[in-house]
């Protein structure tokens, strides 16, 4: 975002109050995407495919049980690796693992916990990411610009008033530091599968900052 009003006749251009001014707003979540992982080691690549491939689809049918829409359950990563030791100085190879993940998009919060044991149960064993977002973020953004822009407004008043300046009320230029969508992010190791999960959903944070120039 960028605007600018400089009069070409001003007597003293040079003479500018540059501020940044910073707004944030809270959210609650709406919806939080989890991402569920089954890790299988075989002394052959058909051997671990296999395996992981009957424990996700386990998993995969658990998680349907729970009435969550298949449209909500996609495949995030599929990788075989090969695995290896070292013993006096020498790689000795020991087979492959491989990895399946899904991403699974929950909306009801207070399900995540039963969510996670239900994938423990059925064999997933990692949890590597739980991310919580928020729908319509860009009217919480809005929000927060104002309260950017109302804030750099304040703080050119505040050092006007201070330094005994004639501020000009209306900005001669204004830019928008741009940030990343927010997300709040959770990595987690597993639970033991006799304890219900507990996963505090939290606010997320919707921050945002102006860079804004006035004239005295």
């Amino acid at each position: 975002m960028y605007y600018a009003n400089v009069s070409q006749h001003s007597p003293h251009p040079s003479r500018v109050i540059d501020v940044t001014g910073n707004g944030k707003v809270m959210a609650t979540p709406s919806y939080v995407q989890l991402q569920i992982e089954v890790q299988t080691r075989g002394k052959n690549v058909q051997e671990a495919q296999q395996e992981n491939a009957v424990i996700m689809n386990r998993v995969i049918q658990a998680l349907l049980d729970l009435h969550i829409p298949r449209e909500n359950i996609q495949t995030a990563v599929y990788t075989i690796s090969p695995l290896y030791d070292y013993e006096d100085g020498k790689q000795i190879f020991k087979g492959y693992e491989v990895t399946n993940g899904i991403t699974v998009k929950v909306t009801d919060m207070n399900q995540i916990g039963v969510i996670i044991d239900t994938a423990v149960e059925n064999g997933a064993n990692r949890i590597s990411s739980i991310q919580f977002n928020i729908d319509n973020a860009d009217a919480y953004y809005q929000q927060a610009l104002s309260l950017a822009l109302h804030n750099a407004q304040m703080k050119a008043k505040t050092i006007a008033e201070t330094m005994h300046l004639p501020l000009q009320p209306q900005p001669i230029e204004i830019v928008e530091e741009l940030e990343r969508a927010p997300v709040l992010y959770r990595s987690m190791a597993m639970a033991d599968s006799n304890i219900s999960t507990p996963i505090e959903q939290g606010q997320i944070a919707v921050n945002a900052t102006v860079r804004v120039k006035f004239q005295y």
